[in-house]
């Protein structure tokens, strides 16, 4: 009756004759940890440093500072909400934008005309 329903087993025979024979699984396994370490050190790590070093750049924001935002505005920092900033752009104009949209803190004096 076994015999009957071997074909419909998920596992083939050649499977089932490898395991039963005692041949490790090692270098399977071997292979699929070195795929998970090659993920990590050139996907993850660098993704999750990247991370940490914005949340540092944004948290230390502070009024005067000139910043690049994601959507190619540069402008001076004036004021600093919970979750915002107000960015001058020119004399007179103000805009209000999310902190996380902030990517990078100018040098000093790199905006010409300003304060």
């Amino acid at each position: 009756m076994l015999d009957a329903l071997t074909p419909l087993l998920p596992i083939s025979q050649a499977h089932a004759e490898e395991a039963a024979s005692g041949i490790s699984a090692l270098p399977q396994l071997l292979l699929l940890v070195g795929f998970v370490a090659i993920f990590y050190f050139l996907i993850i790590r660098p993704q999750s440093k990247r991370a940490k070093a914005h949340k540092q750049l944004v948290a230390n924001l502070g009024a005067g500072d000139e910043v690049a935002t994601s959507s190619g505005l540069m402008g001076r920092v004036v004021k600093i909400h919970e979750g915002a900033v107000e960015l001058e752009l020119a004399a007179n104009l103000t805009v209000q934008m999310q902190k996380n949209h902030v990517t990078s803190v100018l040098p000093k004096g790199t905006l010409k005309g300003g304060k």
